[in-house]
């Protein structure tokens, strides 16, 4: 395996997993983010002429661990600190501990999850330090599943790891609970507030998986398996919880079309033309049972609401067997429980197949002034295809060609640039 990989493989697998380990034990995120940091590098450095060792899991919790100790012994500022920690445990036996951890095969991930959630920060940074910490992101990724400018996004994750750093020892998972065998702090009465931040982490995880916001690649597996991972085991936690159900419905249904969703060569392929026997069967079924069950039994959310627009879209033999109404009928409902302009933006496709271009060009006019969509790409893709119905050529050669230019997904761009060439060449 190649250092790049090794790198890369690490950062998308062990490194939540260690830094659950060691934040967790030590109680001081940002101190366990560069001690991770430094153990990363320490094995891109050492693995490709010692070999990757045989837990190498442990072997990064042990080389975090001991920069760990190595800051309570050295620095002053954290006498306090170093003295309640020495209290407990010699430092040599606190290395042990956290290494001696990663042998009962604990995945401390989902326990990652709970801690960025912590109460101390708002819920747009406990988003972004998330999707930093546990997936991995980068701050021009997060910012564009934000739909805010990068400076923006970077000064909220600074922000919000000042306020970690300030909170000391307190930041740590809540009290564990009665049962055995789930995460810290999973009853305890922070824990539905958390929860519903730690869903919508993994809903922006996926979908940043499912269509990368930049680069040269429209899919990356690793996010969008990761996501699934980590919603089951909530769901394993929480199995009567409506919304976990419906989440995990939504990326089942969502992932079993990314077969089709590219082309031999990476280029964008939409949902109308893609071969719909490269589906992934026993995910749709999955998903179909899973949303079924959920919209039975729980109180109604927007997870599953849009869950049961994926189902919709996945019984469908062909693309125009899709129940159209039953999808626009879905949006309205889930506009009514979760407005924002994704939404409406949506809406506004599924109204031009029902009842035509015109009355899906009158709800995107009222995104025209919405700051958070206003000089995105989305808005002015959906424009251009909306006016292609309606048979407007040229408002939807403009539109396609500032659609390719606001994007920043190359397959993205190459897939609007080839739908504003052909209508050139019309």
């Amino acid at each position: 395996m190649t250092v790049p990989a090794v790198a890369e493989d690490l950062l998308r697998r062990l490194t939540p997993q260690v830094l659950g380990v060691v934040a967790r034990r030590y109680g001081d995120f940002a101190e366990a983010e560069d001690a991770v940091q430094e153990a990363l590098l320490a094995a891109a450095l050492q693995w490709p002429e010692q070999g990757v060792p045989e837990n190498p899991k442990a072997w990064l919790v042990t080389v975090a661990a001991r920069r760990m100790t190595d800051q309570i012994r050295s620095e002053s500022a954290r006498r306090r600190r170093e003295e309640a920690v020495y209290a407990q445990s010699p430092p040599d036996e606190l290395v042990a501990a956290a290494a001696d951890e990663v042998t009962e095969h604990r995945d401390d991930t989902l326990t990652l999850l709970l801690l960025c959630c912590h109460p101390a920060l708002s819920p747009p940074s406990q988003l972004a330090l998330t999707l930093r910490a546990v997936g991995g992101l980068t701050t021009a990724e997060i910012a564009g599943a934000f739909l805010v400018p990068e400076a923006t996004m970077a000064q909220r994750i600074s922000r919000a790891k000042q306020k970690i750093k300030a909170a000391g020892s307190t930041f740590q998972a809540p009290p564990a609970g009665e049962h055995s065998g789930e995460p810290p702090g999973v009853q305890s009465a922070e824990v539905p507030e958390r929860m519903r931040v730690v869903l919508h982490v993994l809903y922006l995880m996926f979908n940043e998986g499912y269509a990368a916001t930049s680069g040269p690649d429209l899919l990356r597996a690793e996010l969008t398996g990761e996501a699934i991972r980590l919603t089951r085991a909530v769901h394993q936690i929480r199995p009567d919880d409506g919304e976990v159900a419906g989440l995990l419905a939504l990326m089942l249904l969502t992932e079993a079309r990314r077969g089709a969703r590219t082309g031999p060569d990476g280029d964008l392929i939409p949902l109308a033309e893609q071969d719909r026997g490269k589906w992934d069967a026993e995910r749709i079924a999955e998903g179909v049972d899973l949303v079924t069950r959920t919209l039975a039994a729980a109180r109604i959310g927007p997870y599953q609401v849009q869950a049961a627009i994926a189902a919709v879209h996945d019984e469908a033999p062909r693309a125009e067997d899709t129940d159209w109404k039953q999808i626009l009928s879905l949006y309205q409902l889930l506009d009514v429980l979760a407005p924002n302009p994704v939404v409406l933006l949506n809406q506004a496709v599924a109204a031009a197949m029902v009842h035509g271009p015109g009355a899906g060009l009158a709800l995107l006019d009222r995104l025209a002034e919405d700051e958070r969509l206003t000089g995105h790409h989305r808005l002015a893709a959906v424009r251009a295809h909306l006016l292609e119905m309606a048979g407007d050529d040229d408002g939807a050669l403009s539109a396609y060609q500032l659609a390719a230019k606001r994007t920043t997904s190359l397959p993205e761009r190459r897939y609007l640039e080839s739908r504003a060439a052909r209508l050139a060449a019309r």
